[in-house]
């Protein structure tokens, strides 16, 4: 690892006046994906910015079917929690399943989906829930938030403060875990919304990363069932293709946990 200066911030205000006084400063919230990078010398930041613990980024609050969460909050206490399991259970679900008990209290919701790994199980949650991101600048809609593999409509030294998003009157999660990261070979994400309009957000599978699944919406819109899945073509000249699957074993992945995602809901 490199010599990095660690910085503490108090607020949002202090994090993003610390980055700006950095020469290649990063910011850093759980560290999962950032500190092994630094290990491996594939990243070399001037100066670490810790976002961990300003109290203003940290927190749930759920209010009728309006939900915030704080971008610092640890995937333990997603999981976890009452408030949201009581309104969207299928959340608290997907951050359970996520890595294993130390990934869970030290990584965070904001890292997750700042970092947009193509096989976090965050991204799928934010994109189904049509949530807003709030950053210290403005607030941005999920749709045009995800941009690519690793890539978001973030500005350089943009922090995520929060996420917002009204609870659905239904919603399910499920992935195919790698049996050795538990990241996701194939995750779908479904949820109805109050209104009855119908997202199904797929991640681990995608090629540019997470995305909108067009066909599914439409036949979960017409009869909320995993048979309304089990016949909707995954067309696998978008999904990735490694030592651990080809694209078309993860086009049956993508249906299958569709299937479980929705009978889950």
């Amino acid at each position: 690892m490199y010599n990095t200066n660690y910085h503490r911030a108090s607020s949002v205000a202090d994090a993003a006046k610390l980055f700006e006084q950095g020469d290649e400063a990063k910011y850093l919230s759980g560290g999962m994906t950032l500190i092994a990078t630094m290990k491996q010398r594939l990243a070399a930041p001037s100066d670490l910015v810790d976002l961990r613990h300003v109290p203003e980024m940290k927190g749930i609050t759920v209010s009728g079917t309006k939900v915030r969460i704080g971008a610092a909050t640890p995937h333990f206490d997603v999981a976890t929690s009452a408030a949201i399991n009581a309104v969207c259970p299928a959340l608290c679900r997907l951050a359970s399943m996520i890595g294993d008990p130390h990934v869970r209290h030290m990584g965070t919701i904001g890292g997750s989906v700042a970092n947009n790994d193509p096989a976090a199980d965050y991204p799928s949650a934010v994109l189904a829930l049509n949530a807003t991101i709030i950053t210290n600048q403005r607030s941005i809609a999920a749709d045009d938030y995800f941009q690519g593999l690793f890539d978001t409509a973030l500005e350089p030294g943009e922090i995520i403060v929060a996420f917002e998003f009204e609870a659905p009157a239904k919603a399910g999660y499920a992935k195919f875990p790698n049996p050795a990261s538990r990241y996701a070979m194939a995750g779908v994400f479904v949820a109805k919304g109050q209104d009855g309009s119908v997202r199904v957000a797929v991640t681990g599978a995608g090629s540019e990363g997470v995305f909108r699944h067009e066909a599914m919406e439409v036949a979960l819109s017409a009869n909320w069932s995993p048979d309304a899945v089990a016949s909707v073509e995954v067309d696998s000249s978008d999904l990735m293709a490694d030592l651990h699957g080809s694209s078309e074993y993860r086009a049956n992945l993508v249906r299958v946990m569709a299937k479980r995602a929705v009978a889950a809901s």
